[in-house]
């Protein structure tokens, strides 16, 4: 019965986190047409869309800390309704102020979901996690694939505004998540967690854990800097709205693909060789995509999806390894992987914005690509623990 518990769960907790991610996918492939609708430059919204990465992402292992404390459910209801309420007001937002508010209350659900439902993943997993970790996070990807092409679809067929109404779908999945994720009993709950200050001390001395967030912030670059800037760099040629969308859904699907097969290919070449080859593969494969995103349109798609599949690759190993290094901390390490190497490189994005205007989308996302391969020398450090 306890299995039969701990798999429905897990079940839910992938639909929660596809659909969290549906509204974290609106914001990239609509934000030029936010943009030009309230008069503000690609550097301006590259600032903005940090802001609301650095809120879903940099207060994850805060909320990760809680959520390891407490026996409630608190964080993972509270992340989908915020999500869902808020990221479809943004096309509503009469100016920038409100943009803002929308995007952080909006971006904050993300923030208190993902650690704890991290955590409770591993918790109801038992032995099977790196399978069940593989498809929790190919159904975020998933949803974040799916999240800019619906979001692009209603933009051209009904209107920017007309977004919205989807808050409908995610207020009613957290209310079916309150009747079927079960709580964590205090027998199963563990028993001596330290203090704030102490845990944060001791994940962040951990060298181990220090090479793992720097491969979880390469992987970030890659994923934010496509998603950011090449939708400004589409709206510049023309492209429309669903284009743009579908674009990012290849992208992102195929991160999903990645994310799903990450667990298999572990398996089959061990966790090293799948992080070498997601961070060294992308360089030469944005070379390509730079060479024919004029010229051939459709292969520069297919290019694009396999830049996804790579990138993503690594992903499940690296959370599944970091939560390994220190498994008394599932939440918070869930929330340093995966959100504060994110919102770290969110700060960045900014810069990049500026940069991309100055200098070329297309050459700066070239050097960026650089970076992740020249990091993967760190790779070699890592030591594989089983526990």
């Amino acid at each position: 019965m306890k299995y039969q518990t701990s798999k429905n769960a897990i079940i839910w907790l992938c639909a929660a986190h596809l659909v969290c991610d549906v509204y974290s996918g609106f914001l990239n492939p609509i934000m030029p047409f936010i943009a030009s609708k309230l008069g503000f430059s690609m550097a301006v919204a590259t600032v903005i869309i940090s802001i609301s990465h650095i809120c879903s992402s940099m207060l994850q292992p805060v909320f990760g800390f809680f959520a390891d404390n407490i026996l409630k459910r608190f964080f993972i209801f509270w992340g989908v309704i915020l999500a869902s309420l808020f990221i479809p007001m943004t096309p509503l937002a009469p100016s920038i102020p409100y943009l803002v508010v929308f995007m952080i209350l909006g971006s904050l659900g993300g923030s208190f979901f993902h650690p704890q439902a991290m955590g409770f993943v591993n918790h109801f997993s038992g032995k099977d996690c790196s399978n069940n970790m593989g498809v929790f996070i190919s159904m975020g990807s998933l949803g974040f694939a799916f999240g800019p092409l619906l979001a692009a679809l209603i933009t051209q067929v009904l209107g920017l505004d007309m977004i919205s109404y989807t808050s409908i779908a995610g207020l009613g999945l957290a209310a079916l998540m309150f009747v079927f994720v079960p709580k964590l009993s205090r027998i199963e709950k563990q028993p001596e967690h330290k203090e704030f200050f102490r845990s944060f001390k001791e994940i962040l001395k951990n060298r181990q854990m220090n090479f793992l967030m720097l491969i979880s912030m390469m992987k970030s670059l890659m994923t934010n800097s496509s998603c950011i800037l090449l939708p400004f760099l589409w709206k510049s040629m023309g492209c429309t709205p669903f284009y743009i969308g579908f674009a990012l859904f290849l992208f992102v699907f195929a991160g999903a693909i990645g994310s799903f097969l990450s667990p298999k290919a572990e398996k089959r070449f061990g966790p090293k060789p799948v992080i070498y080859f997601s961070m060294l593969a992308t360089f030469p494969m944005m070379i390509v995509f730079a060479l024919v995103y004029k010229t051939h349109p459709v292969l520069s798609l297919f290019v694009f999806f396999v830049i996804g599949f790579t990138t993503m690759l690594a992903q499940p190993v690296t959370m599944v390894w970091a939560q390994r290094t220190l498994p008394e901390y599932k939440s918070i390490v869930a929330g340093f992987i995966n959100g504060f190497c994110w919102g770290t490189v969110a700060l960045c994005m900014s810069v990049l914005g500026a940069v991309a205007q100055k200098y070329g989308i297309m050459n700066v996302l070239v050097v960026v690509s650089i970076v992740p391969a020249l990091a993967s020398y760190f790779v070699r450090f890592l030591k594989e623990n089983r526990n």
